[in-house]
């Protein structure tokens, strides 16, 4: 730990002028980032008698280096370049302020010409209407089967979609009027818009409208003495209900809002948000953070700033307390809206009513969340002492990297690197390798440990090399080199052997700061280079614990990695073997033809026609394929083999050859 006051800037070199500002450790890299009204004010207080400031300021302040400051003209810029940075670098003293879960919507994307409506999560794409977020994505998935009685918009994938074009026959949901099927043209592309249109339309609030003009039919119909008509739109206003159902009226009809609640304590503040879309609670998270901040205001500051820098803010925002720039903090909510955005603290009414029950459910949140965090805190801690102690370390290793290596009797070798700082898991550092088996051609577990240690552990000696001020950082962008950040300890899955190849590493590459150890899965024992015996560490430590967590999290990484090369490698295609085509043109082919069979039909003028593929490799693909065994014809009725239909030709005449096979008549689906 560093002491402040070897890196205070001096007197009167801090402006007094707004901006944002950064915290660099001893490796360059940075740990914090802030924004000020007043720079010289703000960061005057870090540098005061640390005992009075909040903990984990202070432990930041001690774990700094340096510190560095940007000036900017306005507090919307100060917040846009603070947003930017903290996303760009990641500090480990910045608390998110949103969970890290990825909430599914309910998606229609507009942009097709065909819209479909699916689940999705993640970030959102343009052309793309999005309803929820939702909790559980079973819940979409109900809510869309009643809604598409009423909005047959289709929901298959592309892939699907097409197959339904070329063989001419809907999927299940067309046969059973839950899709229009406009792959088979029983509606055409301006018809199911309107459909999507009128489903997003309903989503979006304009419920009641639907559920009267249903009703309005249903009563002309029963008139008309219609009833089979009428009965159909029972149902279909039953099914509308009952999706309303699902989501109950908080707020006058076409409110857009979430609302937040806080619970806090001294150390972690617990957040709670409903989302209302159109009146109705469309969903509902709730998560707890640590606290950074002295004050509510400022914890909400950094609260709406990361959550809304990754998702859409809606017309109102209503809030606990205000920020201290509630005014700077609205224009920026609005540049991210594109258009108006109110934030405000409810006072009365429906809106101060819901706001009670939201805080209702984040002060249960932060009770049940004490009740496991008082043994979670000191558990860590009690780890990282345990595992000091018994390989007899100076310090706590705040950084673990564990290596595991996964393989099947040699084929698809692959390495891990997991990385567990402060004892939990920082995933945006995780690793793979691809074994190149290059180490005395053996592709053991030995050998291939000792690549991909080689690997990672090189960067350690090219970092020193640079030397300057910051040697873990490139000059020329300022962010970090590759592995640029030493652990305080190497874990490897294994014992004695994957011990001794890990020393050999660290021994020619004269690396001399870095703690090593094995655990070894038949006894859960350690195993320290050089020591004849291994390390046993009680069945109820807490630094063994640690360890299996680490070593685990490394072997599921591993075996993950390599189950993907290996469906990767036994999924054989016939254009694998035409040379020189990579995965770029494979995927052009496809997207152009639609199928190997198409490929290997087209002549060579055809395939020289997509983008990418020149003449020499058009020829080229022809050849190969026509060198194969061809598909046979089959009946698209019965599905029998044609023995007597002539096989297709690879190259020019593959499209006159094409021509010559039979094709049965089809019968009319109905």
């Amino acid at each position: 730990m560093a002491d402040p006051a070897t890196y205070r800037p001096a007197p009167g070199s801090i402006p007094t002028d707004p901006g944002v500002y950064r915290f660099r450790d001893a490796h360059g890299r940075v740990i914090y980032v802030g924004k000020a009204k007043s720079l010289r004010s703000r960061l005057s207080s870090y540098f005061q008698d640390i005992s009075g400031l909040h903990p984990r300021t202070a432990r930041m302040v001690r774990t700094g280096a340096s510190v560095e400051w940007t000036v900017v003209s306005t507090e919307v810029e100060a917040l846009q370049l603070e947003y930017a940075w903290i996303k760009e670098f990641d500090p480990r003293f910045n608390v998110k302020y949103r969970d890290d879960k990825s909430y599914p919507y309910l998606a229609v994307t507009m942009s097709e010409e065909f819209p479909r409506a699916m689940v999705m999560r993640g970030s959102k794409r343009k052309g793309t209407r999005y309803f929820g977020p939702y909790t559980h994505a079973w819940a979409i998935r109900e809510t869309l089967d009643l809604l598409l009685r009423v909005f047959p918009v289709r929901t298959c994938s592309n892939g699907v979609f097409r197959r339904a074009q070329q063989v001419g026959r809907p999927c299940l949901l067309g046969y059973i009027d839950k899709c229009s099927a406009p792959c088979v043209g029983r509606v055409d592309p301006d018809e199911h818009r309107a459909i999507a249109e009128e489903l997003c339309d309903f989503m979006a609030g304009s419920s009641d409208r639907f559920v009267r003009r249903l009703q309005a039919r249903m009563r002309e119909a029963s008139a008309e003495l219609d009833f089979e008509a009428a009965a159909r739109l029972r149902d279909d206003i039953g099914a509308l209900t009952k999706a309303l159902e699902k989501s109950a009226v908080v707020l006058p009809d076409g409110t857009d809002a979430d609302v937040f609640a806080l619970a806090d304590d001294e150390l972690e503040v617990a957040i709670q948000v409903f989302h209302v879309r159109g009146g109705r609670i469309r969903g509902q998270r709730g998560w707890v953070a640590e606290k950074d901040a002295e004050t509510l205001p400022e914890v909400v500051a950094h609260l709406l700033q990361r959550v809304y820098g990754e998702e859409e803010v809606p017309r109102e925002v209503l809030v606990p307390v205000l920020p201290d720039d509630p005014d700077a903090m609205t224009q920026w909510l609005r540049t991210r809206r594109g258009s108006h955005a109110d934030l405000r603290v409810p006072q009365r009414g429906d809106k101060r009513a819901l706001m009670e029950t939201v805080e209702r459910n984040a002060t249960q949140a932060l009770a049940r969340h004490k009740v496991a965090r008082a043994g979670d805190l000191t558990a860590r801690s009690q780890a990282l002492h345990d595992v000091q102690e018994a390989l007899g370390l100076d310090d706590a290793p705040l950084r673990i990297e564990c290596f595991d290596i996964s393989h099947i009797q040699g084929q698809e070798v692959v390495g891990s690197m997991v990385v567990f700082e402060d004892g939990l898991p920082r995933k945006s550092e995780y690793r793979r390798f691809v074994v190149r088996g290059d180490v005395d051609g053996r592709t053991d577990d030995t050998a291939a440990m000792h690549e991909v240690l080689t690997r990672r552990l090189r960067h350690l000696v090219s970092v020193d090399e640079h030397g300057g001020d910051r040697p873990g950082i490139d000059d020329e962008t300022g962010r970090p080199r590759r592995f640029a950040y030493p652990p305080n300890l190497v874990v490897v899955d294994g014992g004695a052997p994957q011990v001794a190849a890990a020393q050999a590493v660290v021994d020619r590459l004269g690396i001399e700061d870095v703690a090593l150890v094995g655990l070894a899965k038949r006894l859960e024992e350690l195993w320290l280079p050089g020591e004849e015996h291994p390390v046993i560490l009680p069945r109820s430590s807490e630094g063994l614990y640690l360890l299996q967590r680490v070593r685990d999290e490394a072997h599921r990484f591993a075996i993950t990695f390599h189950r993907q090369r290996r469906s990767k490698a036994m999924t054989v295609s016939a254009l694998d073997s035409v040379p020189g085509l990579g995965q770029t043109r494979k995927a052009a082919l496809l997207g152009r033809f639609g199928s190997v069979k198409r490929i290997r039909a087209a002549s060579v003028e055809e395939l020289a026609e997509v983008p990418g593929i020149g003449p020499a490799t058009a020829a080229r693909i022809a050849a190969e394929l026509g060198a194969q065994a061809p598909e046979p014809a089959v009946d698209p009725r019965t599905g029998e083999v044609l023995d007597d239909a002539p096989a297709p030709v690879a190259g020019a005449d593959a499209g006159a050859a094409a021509e010559q096979v039979p094709i049965p008549e089809q019968e009319d689906a109905r």
